[in-house]
């Protein structure tokens, strides 16, 4: 199952193992079991002296394997053949299990050694190797599981493990249980895990923030706009900070990012990683996993802004960049949540694999909708794409492919009137032909919804004026209705919500944020806050790029 190149650089990995680690699988007479047995074998045969593999355990669920360090139990399972997505999950806990340290800043470690845990946690997360979200969340509960030993993960590969899927009617990955309870549905980061299952974190959070500097520019939104913010802030001298609820927003959710010059191809979770690699070398303030609640603006010129988060921690800053980005928007009919993560999903490469040979639905016919049922045509045994506008408004070259396929039906003047289900799973979609006014029942295991965004400005009402889609309205230089206040990317008017637009606008309002900086008075010193660094020159940074 592995080729030379792959083995050859495993070899290079295994030399980190420090402790000898042993492979147990429990296996059954499936097709499945014979590969995963061909796929242990090949690993123990790389670093002998390190790894081993035995083929004579007892769990009831098969096939699978345990990663243990000879000795003792690390907690570490997969119910899967972890290639695709999944193998560098396989990977990172083959080396955990074996002593090397996992890549965590030393007080998340300490957290974890230290949680107030009454018996065992034992976390289930079921997946798809096609999903791009899956890892994170496995590569966290593993973490978790060779840190505490009172903390057990086992991965499960939903196409591996049909009949677990149907009982527990499972339609999205990642979807964790603990303790034989639904825990979460979704990516979710180590940190997110620790908030839930660690009742003291917001406090303790909420403490450390507290005793944060003001800022000269604190950015809301951690996504592309954000970051370039925060880069282009950075590198004038000022201190420069960035709270995100998760940082690197919409790109975490994008399969393939193939227009973003200069990169020929990337992935959007490996993009988001890029983008903090390049904030952290910066020098930026990271404050990731955190919500603004309330934004107070400064009382007079020059003064300091007031961040509330929903922690109770206060920052202040100068200026501020609003850069909170978007969410995939709902179509807001009846039995659209009552069925979210029951057959209604907007992941078709997360989700699709679980609807293999059922019919299906895709809402929205733009690029990504249109894209989304291009790939679930592959998967499943039907595809019907509902478009509201009298035709598709994809690019041709996505249409004519849809167009070219044989279990595809497209409808358009196609009005969603309902998505109906029995109380616990969706089984079906009523819609409107708007131009015959006729109404029409689909029989549908699933329906994916793609008809665009909705900006993050709840917590804005009243503070900036927005537009009647509820945008933050900006100026040329992204200046708000607010002085001190900017904003930029997908949660702005601007329009065309492209990764690359919302990069260029970040930057810009870094660059008027601190043209307003250099115009402002210095907030006159308080006792009750620590003083900010001094204001940075105006002349460009070593290396920086400018038009006169």
């Amino acid at each position: 199952m592995l080729d030379s190149t792959t083995q050859a650089q495993l070899a290079a990995y295994f030399e980190r193992i420090r402790s000898p680690i042993e492979l147990i699988a429990s296996l059954d007479d499936q097709p499945a079991s014979a590969e995963m047995r061909g796929l242990l074998t090949e690993i123990a045969a790389i670093a002998p002296a390190k790894i081993s593999a035995r083929f004579d355990g007892q769990d009831a669920r098969r096939p699978s394997f345990q990663i243990s360090r000879v000795g003792a139990h690390t907690g570490v399972q997969f119910a899967a053949i972890p290639m695709g997505h999944e193998f560098s999950s396989l990977v990172l806990a083959l080396l955990q299990a074996g002593g090397h340290p996992p890549k965590l800043e030393a007080d998340v470690a300490e957290q974890i050694q230290s949680l107030p845990i009454d018996g065992e946690l034992r976390f289930e997360t079921y997946i798809s190797l096609s999903c791009h979200n899956c890892p994170d969340v496995v590569q966290a509960l593993n973490m978790l599981a060779v840190l505490n030993p009172r903390i057990s993960h086992v991965a499960i590969d939903g196409a591996l493990h049909q009949a677990e899927v149907d009982a527990r009617q499972i339609m999205a990955v990642p979807s964790i249980y603990l303790n034989g309870e639904p825990f979460y549905s979704g990516r979710m980061e180590i940190g997110e895990i620790l908030a839930r299952i660690d009742t003291g974190n917001a406090a303790r959070d909420a403490a450390k923030l507290g005793t944060q500097a003001p800022f000269d520019v604190l950015i809301v939104g951690g996504g592309p706009a954000g970051a370039a913010a925060a880069v282009y802030a950075a590198r004038k001298g000022i201190r420069t900070g960035i709270v995100a609820e998760r940082f690197g927003g919409q790109t975490m959710d994008t399969m393939g990012i193939e227009n973003y010059i200069s990169v020929l191809a990337t992935e959007g979770p490996k993009f988001a990683a890029a983008l903090e690699a390049q904030v952290r070398h910066a020098g930026v303030e990271l404050m990731n996993l955190q919500r603004v609640a309330r934004i107070t603006p400064a009382a007079t010129p020059g003064g300091y802004a007031s961040l509330l988060l929903d922690n109770g921690a206060e920052l202040k800053s100068r200026t501020v960049i609003l850069a909170t980005g978007a969410r995939w928007k709902n179509i807001n009919v009846p039995g659209e949540q009552t069925y979210k993560n029951k057959g209604v999903a907007y992941c078709p490469h997360c989700d699709g694999p679980l609807f293999k040979g059922k019919d299906v639905a895709v809402i929205g016919g733009g690029n990504s909708g249109v894209e989304a049922a291009i790939d679930l045509a592959g998967l499943v045994r039907h595809v019907t794409l509902l478009e509201f506008d009298s035709q598709l408004r994809a690019d041709a070259v996505l249409v004519n492919k849809l167009r070219s396929l044989p279990n595809v039906t497209v409808h358009t003047r196609a009005q969603t009137l309902e998505i109906t289900g029995d109380g616990q799973t969706m089984n079906g979609l009523r819609f409107q032909d708007r131009a015959s006014g006729d109404q029409h029942q689909l029989d549908l295991a699933g329906v994916f919804i793609q008809i665009g965004l909705v900006p993050n400005t709840e917590f804005l009402k009243g503070t900036v004026e927005l537009s009647k889609f509820g945008e933050i309205l900006i100026d040329a230089k992204c200046h708000t209705s607010v002085p001190g206040i900017f904003a930029a990317g997908d949660v702005t008017t601007v329009p065309y919500k492209q990764i690359i637009i919302a990069a260029g606008e970040g930057s810009k309002a870094a660059l008027s944020a601190f043209d307003h900086l250099i115009r402002s008075p210095m907030p006159a010193p308080s006792p009750d806050l620590a003083p900010a660094l001094a204001p940075a020159s105006a002349a460009p940074a070593a290396g920086e790029l400018a038009t006169a």
